[in-house]
């Protein structure tokens, strides 16, 4: 298994697809692991040399049990392109993993050719994250895997793909607490929005159309108006579009940076 380490913590990750090829990361969300990019993966290798990379706290990646924050988790990622000998590419993530892309577009600009931010937002919403963190700390996993899992993924696609349901909800149930709450700390304490205004990279912002975590208004809407010439993709479903719209989020992501 490929192991990066970054202050002391082993980050997992995987390197798919043809040499010369455009250099493509994907990210995923908070309470998800690289597996989330499955689906849409077989797409993706026709164009992409693609990285996948569990953040700190989740997957195959160590999860200290501490609070992290943005510019580790993008210095995280900058340390598995480096051991995965990849100067710059595309950085594309789902939620969590968007704001660590734009992290890295604002402190790394360099690494990053292009900006793929896929069901994300640049507000921290605090109060609800600290509360969640709490939660998580002192109960576990099972406390709120009912209310993010009817997040992740619309109640009728669920319905209609149990087997997809059920092993999200199983990677959610698993996890190490200590990381969700972790990963959490670093979306409670979030200020990216005020700087949006530097990013420079070509940045595609993806909205799944029936998102309720992060819908269009207030959200992508706001990173639009704030990075220069960002452009927009709108695909059906819920949170975790790469589950539930592979092909759309995929071609989206072949028709800007392929």
């Amino acid at each position: 298994m490929p192991f990066a380490t970054n202050d002391q913590t082993r980050l997992y990750w995987k390197l798919e697809g043809r040499d010369g090829a455009p250099p493509l990361v994907l990210l995923n969300s908070v309470g998800t692991d690289m597996a989330m990019w499955d689906r849409a993966m077989p797409t993706l290798l026709e164009h992409f040399l693609v990285l996948r990379v569990d953040a700190r706290g989740h997957g195959g990646s160590d999860a200290p049990a501490d609070d992290y924050d943005l510019a580790l988790l993008a210095s995280d990622v900058a340390c598995v392109m480096d051991a995965a000998s990849l100067p710059s590419a595309t950085i594309a993530g789902v939620s969590l993993g968007g704001m660590i892309a734009m992290e890295m577009a604002l402190l790394l600009p360099d690494r990053v050719a292009g900006l793929a931010l896929i069901c994300t937002t640049a507000t921290s919403y605090r109060d609800m994250w600290a509360d969640r963190i709490a939660k998580v700390r002192a109960e576990g996993m099972g406390v709120i895997a009912d209310m993010v899992m009817g997040r992740f993924l619309d109640a009728t696609f669920a319905a209609d793909n149990p087997q997809l349901a059920d092993t999200l909800r199983r990677a959610l149930l698993t996890m190490n607490p200590a990381g969700y709450a972790g990963c959490g700390a670093a979306i409670r304490d979030m200020a990216v929005l005020d700087r949006l205004s530097g990013i420079t990279a070509p940045t595609l912002v993806v909205v799944g159309t029936r998102d309720m975590s992060t819908p269009l208004e207030g959200n992508g809407s706001l990173i639009l108006a704030a990075i220069p010439d960002a452009r927009l993709a709108e695909v059906p479903g819920a949170h975790i579009s790469p589950v539930e719209a592979p092909r759309e989020v995929a071609q989206a992501l072949i028709d800007t940076f392929a």
